[in-house]
């Protein structure tokens, strides 16, 4: 799972080019040689699904083995590049994040951005890049969910791992006073059923 670019763009009129307001991308994964030209494709691709992202809407698109997805909240709109793998309720959690913490730090300002206006450094946007790189990182029910299977993982463990070594079941049940005189002969008489019945 991977996240290769997320991008913030100003997508007011309908009749004008979505205006690119942050950037940041991890093109460390391309050859050398190749890193400008994807750089600059992902700024088209970005821009061209922002403009066909309507007002209040999300959309994901599907390009080769990368999603792209987006997030319109009402002119202001985040774009993320993932990998096929990175779960969309994930890439939609940390758009709506990015967008979130893109008002916190430039409030309305981004109404009145021009194309030709240099594009602000926003440190943000690349520390969200390197740490979202786990979707459990912009999921937090992902999150739960994954400490829960390994919860589970641990509990799968069967009674005779949870044992001491050398110690047995039958050897417990036989000094167990936790246990009736019925409990015991039903432990031992259901072990001598299963017994028989077991193919090697």
């Amino acid at each position: 799972m991977k996240i290769t670019a997320l991008l913030v763009f100003k997508c007011a009129p309908v009749s004008t080019e979505p205006v690119i307001l942050a950037n940041a991308s991890d093109v460390s994964h391309f050859g050398f040689f190749q890193r400008s030209s994807v750089k600059e494709f992902v700024v088209f691709v970005g821009r061209t699904v922002a403009s066909r992202t309507p007002p209040s809407q999300r959309q994901s698109v599907q390009h080769e083995e990368y999603k792209v997805h987006a997030y319109n909240r009402n002119g202001l709109c985040a774009v993320g590049f993932m990998d096929d793998h990175y779960p969309v309720r994930s890439a939609f959690s940390l758009l709506n994040q990015v967008l979130d913490e893109y008002q916190k730090s430039f409030g309305e300002t981004w109404r009145s951005a021009k194309e030709e206006d240099p594009t602000p450094t926003w440190p943000y946007l690349v520390e969200a890049l390197n740490k979202f790189q786990d979707p459990a990182e912009a999921d937090k029910l992902l999150k739960i969910q994954r400490e829960l299977d390994e919860t589970k993982i641990i509990l799968h463990k069967t009674i005779d791992s949870v044992l001491e070594r050398g110690e047995k079941l039958d050897s417990l049940v036989e000094k167990s006073s936790d246990l009736s005189t019925a409990s015991q002969m039903f432990y031992k008489q259901a072990k001598k059923t299963n017994s028989c019945c077991t193919i090697l």
